[in-house]
């Protein structure tokens, strides 16, 4: 479950796959398996997801670090080097962004 609360002070980042219907289950799937067997597993891992748009064009995942340098650890590593550049040739572009939380709001 993500950590929304207003004090949380890790690091949150979004990243956006730009993929075709056509492509779009297979880096799901790639994605499903680094996230499973390798990113959740990681130190100062907190929280994720994966995303799929109605139109099966963007999948953008979600996720929170208890810091910057365990996010940069993990992509250092070389079984996830290794798969980044696996589903970056399934996708016409990838994009990931750091971000600080800001606000929160709930029902």
């Amino acid at each position: 479950m993500p950590d929304n609360r207003p004090d949380f002070d890790g690091q949150t980042v979004i990243c956006t796959f730009e993929v075709t219907p056509g492509t779009a289950h297979d880096v799901l799937e790639m994605l499903t398996e680094a996230w499973d067997q390798i990113i959740s597993r990681q130190p100062g891992f907190v929280s994720g997801a994966i995303h799929l748009n109605d139109a099966q064009t963007r999948i953008a995942t979600y996720s929170q670090w208890r810091d910057r340098k365990d996010y940069q650890a993990m992509l250092r590593t070389d079984e996830m080097r290794r798969r980044n550049r696996d589903i970056h040739t399934m996708c016409k572009s990838f994009e990931p962004v750091m971000y600080e939380l800001q606000s929160v709001f709930h029902a």
